[in-house]
């Protein structure tokens, strides 16, 4: 009988802790909804383009929404250099870098203005774009994914030293009940990256992208 009373403490402490889980996460998870519907462009030193996939050189309909979203700023003067990110998968030809980098310069961008840099995952995508902008002194950027994307892109940017502002693409081919499963990943990854780091969450594969979307 005497050991009811500490085993009734422990179920306690553990259901305790397993509400704090869930609340924490559904907190995490308004945010991340809320920052989907923040749109602030405003004067940056570069727009970067969160990578997605690309079809031999032809970027996927997700990415050419990023794509136009930058494009855009870029016409309206928010900033005069872009960064595209992104790797390729085994087999590929092009980097979802250089497709966007060609997709841009289609539309326009003078190839000066803009940078590619690698990685495969947003983490690597985004150490990638700092390591070219910081030794230029840029710090200022305009992050580009899809609004389900821009938290933990944000949150990432600023773990790497750059001043991020959300500007996500308001033609993403993800709409609807089809984003409630990125939602859910987004949340646990920037619920997870605020507790552990969103670096170890890269050196651990602890995130998955879901599909071929977001990073």
């Amino acid at each position: 009988m005497l050991l009811f009373g500490p085993l009734r403490l422990v179920f306690r402490l553990v259901g305790l802790v397993i509400v704090g889980l869930i609340v924490y996460f559904l907190v995490t998870l308004v945010q991340v909804w809320l920052t989907s519907r923040h749109y602030e462009p405003q004067p940056a030193q570069a727009i970067v383009v969160m990578g997605s996939a690309q079809y031999n050189g032809t970027p996927s309909p997700d990415l050419a929404a990023r794509l136009d979203q930058a494009l855009i700023l870029y016409q309206k003067g928010y900033a005069h250099l872009v960064v595209v990110t992104g790797s390729k998968e085994k087999g590929d030809v092009f980097t979802e870098a250089q497709a966007g980098a060609n997709y841009l310069g289609a539309k326009g961008v003078p190839a000066a203005d803009i940078l590619q840099a690698g990685g495969d995952d947003s983490w690597r995508n985004l150490s990638d774009a700092a390591a070219l902008l910081k030794p230029r002194g840029v710090t200022t950027v305009l992050i580009v994914t899809d609004p389900f994307h821009e938290d933990r892109s944000m949150a990432i940017a600023s773990d790497l030293g750059l001043t991020p502002h959300p500007t996500p693409t308001r033609t993403s081919p993800i709409s609807g009940l089809a984003t409630i499963p990125y939602f859910l990943k987004e949340a646990a990854g920037v619920a997870l990256g605020r507790i552990v780091g969103f670096q170890r969450l890269h050196a651990f594969g602890v995130v998955p992208s879901l599909a071929t979307v977001p990073r």
